[in-house]
């Protein structure tokens, strides 16, 4: 399994290092491989598969980096990139059906119940990045959209809050700190 895992992670790479990726390297530097890395971090502590979140993780927003247009409904044409790529690596139907859940699951933005240990992993990794990713955030915010300092900050700290409050009470465990110190960071209060 970990030779499959080893081409997804490559697979996934090249599609993030290709020049038809809207998103750049910074989809992989400071999103999926980050996601990848908490998945395999913390999947114990979800009695999770390894195997798993380690290909979910890695294929959650496939869509995404292969064509921006699929950003969007990229939970679904993700679960199905994979299918067909997990399909010709030989992984069991029922593997394959797992992973598709994890990632059509993945979306906190899509209130869906997840009802496998691996699901709720991958959701809780994929907001969890954010705290471990807030440069990256700030970036987006002040070179991208171009906002004030204050509203910048503001989006930031609104865009964690909503991760946060998106996660299991494990995956709340696990970002606590970071999260109160972004808090401090963010607010632009005296206290």
């Amino acid at each position: 399994m970990q030779e499959i895992i080893n081409k997804v992670y490559e697979e996934v790479k090249g599609r993030c290092e290709a020049k038809t990726n809207f998103y750049g390297m910074g989809a992989w530097d400071h999103h999926i491989e980050l996601v990848y890395k908490l998945a395999i971090k913390n999947y114990k502590k979800y009695n999770a598969s390894k195997e798993i979140v380690a290909l979910a993780a890695l294929l959650h927003d496939v869509a995404s980096v292969t064509n921006k247009d699929y950003t969007e409904e990229h939970h679904i044409i993700g679960a199905q990139i994979a299918e067909e790529l997990l399909n010709e690596y030989g992984l069991e139907k029922d593997t394959i059906e797992l992973i598709k859940k994890c990632i059509l699951n993945h979306r906190g933005s899509r209130l869906v119940k997840k009802t496998t240990p691996e699901e709720i992993c991958i959701a809780d990794c994929d907001a969890m990045a954010h705290f471990y990713s807030i440069p990256s955030l700030l970036e987006m915010v002040y070179v991208e959209k171009k906002l004030s300092i204050d509203e910048g900050a503001k989006f930031v700290l609104d865009k964690l809050t909503r991760s946060y409050n998106k996660l299991s009470e494990q995956g709340k465990k696990l970002v606590d700190k970071r999260f109160e110190a972004a808090k401090l960071f963010l607010a632009n209060e005296i206290n």
